[in-house]
């Protein structure tokens, strides 16, 4: 399975997105606070995002998809 990463995070409301490069299906998006809880976990930096390098964005995404997941299986406090 080969991903895409679709970001945009130089506006007010920055968001991120992993899709599945052939079907174009989404799975697994970021809104500003996951994003800024990335950032300061130092899980997210630009120069990341803009690597060619494949061992670089395998590590990327591997740490998105474990704070997705981590996320999902929090209970939500009502």
């Amino acid at each position: 399975m080969t991903f895409l990463i679709d970001a945009w995070l130089d506006r007010p409301q920055p968001w991120l997105r992993i899709l599945d490069r052939d079907s174009g299906r989404v799975c697994a998006q970021f809104g500003p606070q996951a994003i800024a809880e990335l950032q300061e976990q130092g899980d997210l930096d630009l120069a990341s995002l803009t690597s060619s390098e494949p061992s670089v964005l395998k590590e990327l995404l591997h740490n998105l998809f474990l704070f997705y997941y981590a996320r999902a299986l929090q209970p939500s406090i009502t």
